[in-house]
């Protein structure tokens, strides 16, 4: 039961670190258009990941806790290894401030640890395939929501007076939120699934099913971390991929929004952060193909195939050092 104890624990500390991390995707333009004062916006964010679970269902926990791998072969140490090694990437890449996929590292996690103690035929191909194609559609299908998005706004408000601007930042206190509740619903129910899991390896439920508690203390941890906020990565995302002015704000966070309470609500487990940033540039190449520093872009790119492969490494090296120090 210790190592259950020990696997709750990690996960809440990943969660937290989820929201810490990827705050920067919701508050980042909200910020940096000026719309509201930093702190305001962090706190109100972590306000609506708390209260997203319990509105929009655990769809993706059951998708990540139970349709990736075979559930006869998930002990405490996978699942275990998996989120050390998430957490690590997950700090790695904040040090560094650049914005990574919480989503991809916890995969990557769960994949090696997995396939290092039973092999690769635990995997469910089904299951894999769904969170894959979640995972990498959705960060095209932001670019181009973004771009859409940002030609209607623009059609919608040619001949407008500089005064439009006023009205787009008090928008922006409706899609930020929208924004804020479509993450809260998607990357809380992640841990949700990875919890559940150990619940049912160590024989506390007979079946998957995610415990109310489990929802209550999944959102608490990601809303705690989501009201600190990464700094160096809200910077990032806020103004080094071009100058954000309050519409492309307002435009990225609703394509933003859009596409992943879509996918939440389908069970498709997504990258926020890829999501938003996709957005951004959308918004941006909209306007101007030129006015999108792309060497910002492929920076994240590679930091994003990167991820998985190296996430896996990391989760097969520390279930291998459990396994030899239990």
């Amino acid at each position: 039961m210790i190592y259950l104890y020990v696997l709750i624990a990690a996960s809440m500390v990943f969660d937290f670190l989820n929201g810490f991390h990827d705050s920067s995707n919701i508050v980042a333009t909200v910020i940096a258009s000026r719309a509201l004062p930093p702190r305001l916006a962090l706190y109100m964010t972590a306000v609506a990941h708390f209260v997203a679970p319990f509105l929009f269902g655990v769809a993706v926990a059951n998708t990540v806790g139970k349709g990736l791998i075979d559930p006869s072969a998930i002990t405490i140490s996978v699942v275990i290894a998996a989120v050390l090694s998430a957490i690590l990437w997950n700090l790695i890449t904040w040090l560094l401030g650049i914005p990574s996929s919480s989503s991809h590292a916890l995969l990557g996690g769960l994949l090696g640890s997995a396939i290092i103690a039973e092999g690769v035929g635990v995997i469910h191909l089904d299951g894999l395939l769904k969170i894959l194609l979640a995972l990498f559609i959705s960060p095209p299908l932001g670019l181009l929501m973004g771009f859409l998005f940002m030609h209607l706004v623009m059609f919608l408000s040619r001949g407008a007076t500089p005064k439009i601007n006023k009205v787009f930042k008090r928008l922006q206190i409706f899609t930020s939120l929208g924004l804020a509740l479509s993450h809260g619903s998607n990357d809380a129910q992640k841990t949700m699934g990875i919890i559940t899991m150990g619940l049912v390896t160590a024989g506390v439920q007979d079946s998957f099913h995610v415990p109310l508690w489990v929802v209550a203390i999944c959102a608490g941890a990601i809303a705690l971390g989501t009201a600190f906020g990464g700094w160096s990565l809200i910077k990032t995302l806020g103004g080094r991929i071009y100058k954000i002015r309050p519409v492309d704000a307002f435009t990225s966070q609703a394509a933003s929004a859009a596409v992943i309470l879509g996918a939440a609500l389908m069970g498709g487990p997504v990258s926020t952060t890829q999501v938003v940033s996709s957005a951004i540039m959308g918004v941006g190449a909209a306007e101007r193909v030129n006015k999108v520093r792309w060497l910002v872009g492929q920076e994240m790119l590679v930091t994003w195939v990167l991820t998985i492969p190296t996430t896996a490494i990391a989760s097969a090296l520390i279930y291998w050092l459990l396994q030899a120090i239990l």
